[in-house]
């Protein structure tokens, strides 16, 4: 499925693909994917103990595991980040990410965690700073993070949850401020 629509100037939307990971891990795993999920195979996790350097280090429900450090090379003006870990597979990846060049509208979550922690976006206490949905997000799986924290916000207001909508508020404007300040 692919998202379309008009975003703030430098932030174009077309082609923003809404990730299918379990159909892509089905198709790269083939019939024995499918049996061990059909099964309930469990999946295994690859746990990154953090290191003083280190910027992030956790996953999510689909296997996806990683860590980020600040490049060697790493400027203000550039900041780079390099992450490490295993994607949704078990597959080890390896990925240079650039801040500045990073859309919160056309993200992948590994993009979103280098932003979260590069801006230092309060946590409050939690795991992150990002919308519950991202749990299901694979490597390469990219997303409009402006809309699900649109959509987080009218269901904490929708079950009443004021502290939890201020904070969702709180944390998408730290995104807001991050591309404006790019335009």
């Amino acid at each position: 499925m692919y998202i379309n629509g008009i975003g703030n100037a430098g932030y174009p939307m077309t082609g923003c693909r809404a990730g299918k990971t379990a159909e892509r891990a089905t198709i790269q795993k083939g019939f024995a994917g499918q049996l061990d999920r059909a099964a309930g195979v469990p999946k295994t996790y690859q746990v990154y103990i953090p290191e003083e350097d280190t910027l992030y280090s956790g996953g999510n429900g689909t296997g996806l595991s990683f860590y980020l450090k600040y490049a060697e090379h790493s400027t203000e003006e550039d900041p780079t980040v390099i992450a490490k870990g295993v994607d949704e597979n078990g597959d080890e990846f390896e990925q240079t990410i650039h801040i500045n060049k990073i859309n919160p509208k056309c993200a992948t979550i590994v993009e979103m965690r280098a932003l979260e922690a590069h801006l230092g976006v309060d946590k409050r206490g939690g795991l992150s700073s990002l919308p519950m949905e991202t749990g299901t997000m694979g490597l390469h799986d990219r997303t409009n993070f402006m809309d699900m924290f649109q959509k987080q916000i009218s269901d904490m207001r929708l079950l009443s949850q004021k502290r939890a909508e201020a904070y969702y508020r709180y944390s998408m404007q730290a995104y807001w401020d991050f591309m404006r300040r790019k335009i």
